[in-house]
């Protein structure tokens, strides 16, 4: 059987703040003189046993207090990167929330060159390439959106796209159209979280009113028909993170994680890790697990691989770069495509 670490892939849906390990939680606090709310290692990973999204996002937000400085945003994204080359990842798509950094006082700049930095050493000494997604927080104003965006426009270079993630229930996609517009209007392209715990009406909302070039989760598409073959037809890619589906409740089982269906649907589907220190797996767990319990064959697993380099932001030299690795290990020829971009 095809060990699916092994397969080289592209990640594009993380969380950089949903990589910080209790671990390193503990030494930067230490190193910040920063008290954190759990006696130990062991106390902090056990309190990851999560009823829902909110449920998570109360424990995530207070865990990243003790970022403050330009090198814990290095360390913390240089260990993500380490831990995804191990999985053979060899080209990532890392959100950042620049506000839940800024409303503690840390400014912008600050939490982008920590990781910026990080990003540069790590394509240098580890061969892995990357881009940044600023996201904006959805349980926040439309205002505070677009005072962020106004804050990354000097961050263009490395800053390849925006996107919407948060608490998803009664946040509508509706509600960022004008920090979007602007968005698009200065260069990034665009991606939003809809169809997690949002009905399936957040993704059309997404496509049609922020003008997204991909879904990030997308699950519940599968509850609407002509949804489905919109998706389908138009192959907007969907960032599908199945171990952080099973954890915050979305699914019971990951033997009955819609994945499957989703293949079988024909929609262009991608394997991540959300936010793999609190949901129990990075991105080749996420592969490993999801074949395990859905039965997909290792086609469909070369299929999963091939969709991420295809429904990245990646150009078109460096995506035949990187499906050339996958055509060495399938012994046929690699296609490329990719999805539309808006």
């Amino acid at each position: 059987m095809l060990d699916a670490r092994a397969l080289p892939k592209a990640e594009l849906h993380v969380h950089i703040e949903g990589t910080l390990e209790p671990e390193l939680t503990f030494e930067i606090a230490e190193r910040n003189r920063i008290a954190v709310a759990y006696p130990s290692v062991e106390a902090l990973r056990a309190a990851y046993d999560f009823s829902d999204l909110q449920s998570f996002l109360t424990v995530y937000y207070a865990g990243m207090n003790v970022l403050r400085t330009e090198r814990d945003y290095y360390d913390l994204t240089i260990a993500y990167l380490r831990r995804a080359v191990a999985d053979n990842v060899r080209h990532a798509e890392i959100f950042f929330d620049p506000q839940a950094h800024t409303s503690r006082g840390v400014p912008f700049a600050v939490v982008a060159n920590g990781i910026r930095e990080a990003l540069g050493d790590a394509e240098r000494e580890l061969g892995v390439s990357s881009h940044l997604i600023l996201c904006f927080l959805r349980d926040r104003s439309a205002e505070s959106a677009m005072q962020t965006l106004e804050a990354a426009l000097g961050d263009r270079e490395r800053i390849v796209a925006v996107g919407l993630d948060s608490a998803e229930a009664g946040n509508p996609p509706s509600k960022f159209v004008r920090v979007f517009e602007r968005a698009r209007a200065e260069g990034f392209r665009a991606v939003a979280h809809a169809g997690e715990e949002g009905p399936p009406e957040y993704i059309s909302e997404a496509l049609d009113l922020l003008k997204v070039s991909r879904i990030d989760h997308g699950v519940r598409c599968l509850e609407d028909a002509a949804l489905v073959e919109r998706l389908r037809r138009e192959r907007v890619p969907l960032t599908v993170c199945p171990l952080s589906n099973l954890r915050l409740k979305v699914v019971r089982r990951l033997e009955e994680h819609p994945l499957r269906r989703m293949l079988d649907a024909g929609l262009l589907a991608t394997v991540n890790s959300d936010d793999p220190s609190y949901f129990g797996g990075y991105v080749g767990e996420n592969y490993a697990r999801s074949a395990a319990a859905l039965g997909l064959t290792t086609a469909e697993l070369q299929t999963l691989a091939r969709s991420s380099f295809e429904a990245s932001f990646l150009d078109d030299a460096a995506r035949r770069r990187y499906l050339g690795e996958l055509e060495a290990l399938q012994g046929g020829p690699a296609t490329v495509s990719h999805a539309p971009t808006v």
